[in-house]
């Protein structure tokens, strides 16, 4: 008996493996720093964890519909028409477990055998293994890191095909923080014009901004509303990773297709996890700042000590908590009498040799480059990033 072919060209989740093996060294009691993990290191606010208990206390346990309680629904049609100016009745709304899930149905409800999917690189590294699990094929699009990771709207034009039913767009970006434009947003409108196919925005780092302004593609181009898949959550902003919380948005015959694929697999998201949504969604408009404060100051710090780095340059991200350092400097030089040849060697080297987990810019399309988090506290990231310098010093 064999697995289901479909599973061949899968590649386990590097973070999640990464994460894995950090938390196994700690328990093993060893000092290991990470800069694996994509979750804020916040607690959940008090009032959303209230709104659960009251849930639990009222005896709301129960099956909720599978597209969500009409009131957390309302409650996101209510917030894009607030936060990001874009209207959505509830009926195009379904309320998944994650937001991972909102993407993942979107696949299952749209892809036939071989159709395909522009991903721009670097790319979350669900991304291709999702299109692929649904019989799509991946079409990278490569940005360059002097144009600040945003992709070319030729390159874009140039990838379409007539076998093309959606674009992804992922800003702030996970894993570069590149936050797209409004001439990049608008350029990107105009490339795919013409064209039928679907536009994915993935706009789960939105709160997370550090300069410019957060724009949607359907702020820039409102004659692709029709056409436009919004995916978000309660994950990032409200650090409610635990919580599984998350929500599309998108044209009515298609959120009725993803419905289905989520009735005959998890049903409904956990019905008091909902509320907490619901009065999260509801909450204060101010509960962002301080987070992102405090992560602009850890962004800089960690910055700028990359940047002192032999080997080492670092743009700054514009949003999101990641960072994507180039150290391609690195490679070829020797390390204990071998030579650094790439991301995931490098990697292994930093968790086994240094205890610092640091994840391979190579499942993220981007080879040349490691990704570090910066939601962990000020003091690990300092701990962590002399041990990244000590290992910067110590390669030939």
């Amino acid at each position: 008996m064999k697995l289901a072919n479909r599973l061949s060209a899968i590649k386990p989740s590097p973070t999640l493996s990464l994460s894995a093996k950090a938390k196994a060294l700690v328990a093993q009691g060893m000092d290991v720093v990470s800069f694996a993990a994509g979750e804020p290191d916040f607690d959940t606010p008090d009032f959303i964890k209230q709104a659960a208990i009251d849930a639990l206390k009222q005896g709301f346990t129960k099956y909720t519909p599978t597209s969500g309680i009409p009131e957390l629904r309302e409650a996101i049609c209510a917030k894009f028409e607030r936060d990001n100016h874009l209207t959505f009745a509830p009926d195009q709304v379904l309320v998944s477990v994650g937001a991972k899930q909102a993407i993942y149905n979107t696949f299952q409800a749209l892809l036939n055998e071989g159709d395909e999917v522009i991903i721009i690189a670097p790319y979350w590294v669900s991304y291709p293994d999702m299109v692929q699990l649904a019989g799509g094929k991946p079409v990278i699009v490569e940005t360059r890191e002097e144009d600040g990771f945003a992709p070319d709207p030729e390159a874009i034009r140039r990838a379409l095909s007539p076998r093309t039913k959606a674009l992804i767009l992922n800003s702030p970006s996970n894993p570069s923080g590149a936050v797209f434009s409004r001439a990049t947003l608008e350029g990107i409108a105009q490339a795919v014009r013409g064209h039928d196919c679907l536009v994915l925005s993935d706009d789960i780092y939105e709160k997370l901004l550090y300069q410019g302004e957060f724009l949607n593609i359907g702020n820039v181009a409102p004659d692709l509303l029709p056409r436009l898949v919004v995916i978000n959550g309660m994950s990032k902003a409200f650090s409610m990773t635990g919580w599984r919380m998350g929500y599309v948005a998108g044209p009515k015959w298609l959120i009725s297709g993803m419905q289905m694929i989520q009735d005959q697999s998890t049903s409904n998201a956990a019905s008091f996890a909902q509320k907490a949504a619901t009065a999260a969604l509801k909450g204060p408009p101010d509960i962002f700042v301080p987070m992102v404060e405090e992560y602009r100051v850890r962004r800089d710090m960690v910055v700028d000590a990359l940047n002192s780095m032999e080997g080492v340059r670092c743009r700054s991200p514009e949003g999101a908590f990641y960072v994507l350092p180039n150290v391609s400097g690195l490679f070829g030089r020797s390390y204990k009498g071998t030579p650094v040849t790439g991301s995931i060697q490098m990697s292994e080297i930093l968790l086994n040799d240094f205890r610092i987990a640091a994840v391979p810019g190579a499942p993220f399309g981007a080879e040349g480059h490691i990704r570090l988090s910066f939601a962990t506290s000020r003091e690990q990231l300092r701990k962590g990033l002399e041990r990244l310098r000590e290992f910067t010093t110590s390669v030939r």
